[in-house]
Parts: C-alpha cells; structure tokens; sequence
C-alpha cells in the first residue's frame, strides 16, 4: 500500500500552521499516487489532505519516489520531476508578504531531480532554492527554467542550466563560501562537493537516468499474440530414414560381423606400403575379441 502521513484536512483552518500560505495562494505542491502500482508509487508525508488519487500538500512535505519517476506539479510554477529512489522535501516561504507567490525551498541529500518552469511563473523576486548537503541552488527569473540536478558519489553534484532563455542560477558553496553561475546552457560538475573541482563541460547527463531495459523475454507482444518461437521440430519418418553424413565409417558395426573380410585383408593398403603387418591376416585370433582387436587396427590405420 501507499505509504501517507495524512495531516488535518485543509477545509480545518485550525489545524494548519497560522504562517500557511494556502490560504491565500493554495497548496505548493499536487502528488499523483498510483495505488495500483505500490512498488513504483511514491511515498507523500506532511502537511496534506487525498483527493482523487493525489496528495495535495498545503505548505511542506516531503516526497520519496519509488521504481519509476515522480512528476509532481507545483501551482505557480511548473513541474518537479523526482527521479526514482530519491527524497525530496518541500516547503514555502513563509515570509513573503500576503498575496505574493512564496519563493519554494527544495532539499534532497542523494538522487537526481528535474525542474520545469513557465517563464512567466519563474520570474520575480521570490527566488527558488534547492538545497544538498554542499551545495545553496538559487533558481531565480526571468527565464524558462530547465535545470536538472544530479548527485553523485563523494559530492559530486551535476548541475545542467538548459536553454537559450535559461534562468539566473547561482551555486554556492554552505561550507567554504564562495559562488558560481551556471551560464545557460551550461552542464557543470562540482567533483567532491567543492567550487574549487569545477567540470564546466561536463559530459554525462544531469538529470532521471534513462529506465532500464526489461530482461528476459525479448517479444513480449510476438508471445502474447501466439507469435513467440516455436520449439524444435521433431523428426519426422522421412529425415529418420535419411542417411546421415558418416564421419567415421568403422564406428558402425554388428555383433555379427567377428571374422575378417578377405577382400580388406587381401589388399595392402596405401599408406602402409610393403609393411608386413598390412597383409597378415589375424589367423591367431578368432572370436569376439580378435574382430575387436581388428576394430581398433582399421581405425589406427594398421589394416
């Protein structure tokens, strides 16, 4: 099952913190859940109400995702894409006056996110911030935001400003200080959580890895529709009775066939030459175990 922390209904005023800006701009963020799916639905917590199949959060929350992707829309703004396996947690400011859009505050300590903003909704001065575990992202208008954010082992953070009318990002450093501007259409990585380990070009992507490929059955249709492989044909009468190419002709042999054959023993064979072992009929041995050692003299060329 889906895992929910609900919260309070928004319709109670009561329950919601006095500083909420739902009461004037709504809620932050709208969570799709797909109940019929609860590997790959994402876990919601926080201040939030279910309706229709979605977590609606009011003013913070905190969204994981689970096998796949989470697409999550923030009103004002755009879409949040949480890739698979990460967490991220949301909250407004609360500080902004009365009647302005709050200015969002993301935080996430591992995974990948993607963020789409609207020029319009971007703009203004209520910036937003995404924050790591080294690293202050401020995502502030005018412009068309397409950033993705990636973090990798031992720091290593990728930050990708996509676009021509790409927004002001800054990133700055929580621990050393210091600031650098993603230019648009940049793709930087901060190697070991450091400003100081800048790739300006960097060449992987920042973003959602791409799914993984299913294993097993490469024609899961062709299987479905009656069109998978069929099995080996069993042999039928007429390529039972078919002669087989005979790679060793004195491997095939009766149980009846003891005594030699005059015409084999009367001729010498080429290769021996004037040997005298070629033309010597095995006159000593007689039975089974004298046609047996005649077997094994053919196949080592001493008839």
């Amino acid at each position: 099952m889906i895992s929910v922390a609900f919260a309070p209904p928004l319709c109670a005023q009561t329950a919601l913190a006095p500083e909420s800006p739902t009461t004037e701009t709504g809620p932050i963020a709208i969570v799709p859940l797909d109940s019929k799916n609860p590997d790959k639905a994402a876990t919601v917590t926080g201040a939030l109400e279910v309706s229709q199949g979605k977590a609606i959060i009011a003013a913070s929350g905190t969204v994981t995702s689970g096998a796949v992707t989470t697409e999550i829309v923030l009103p004002h703004r755009g879409v949040l894409r949480v890739c698979a396996s990460t967490t991220v947690k949301l909250a407004a400011d609360s500080s902004v006056p009365a009647g302005e859009v709050p200015g969002l505050m993301m935080a996430m300590d591992h995974g990948a996110v993607e963020m789409s903003f609207a020029a319009s909704l971007a703009a203004g001065r209520n910036s937003d911030i995404l924050l790591t575990p080294d690293f202050r992202i401020l995502i502030a208008g005018p412009g068309a935001a397409e950033v993705k954010v990636r973090l990798g082992q031992q720091g290593d953070t990728c930050v990708d400003n996509a676009g021509a009318n790409a927004p002001y990002v800054v990133v700055s450093s929580v621990f050393d200080g210091g600031a650098y501007r993603v230019q648009p259409g940049q793709r930087v990585m901060f190697q070991h959580g450091s400003l100081h380990e800048v790739v300006d070009q960097e060449k992987e992507p920042c973003g959602c890895p791409p799914p993984v490929a299913p294993q097993g059955n490469e024609f899961p249709l062709a299987q479905s529709e009656g069109l998978a492989p069929l099995p080996a044909p069993i042999p039928t009468a007429a390529n039972q009775n078919a002669a087989a190419p005979q790679v060793l002709e004195p491997l095939v042999y009766k149980s009846a066939d003891h005594a030699p054959q005059p015409a084999a023993d009367a001729t010498p064979s080429p290769s021996t030459g004037a040997n005298s072992h070629a033309t010597k009929p095995a006159k000593n041995k007689s039975g089974f175990f004298g046609g047996l050692g005649r077997f094994f003299r053919r196949i080592f060329g001493a008839e």
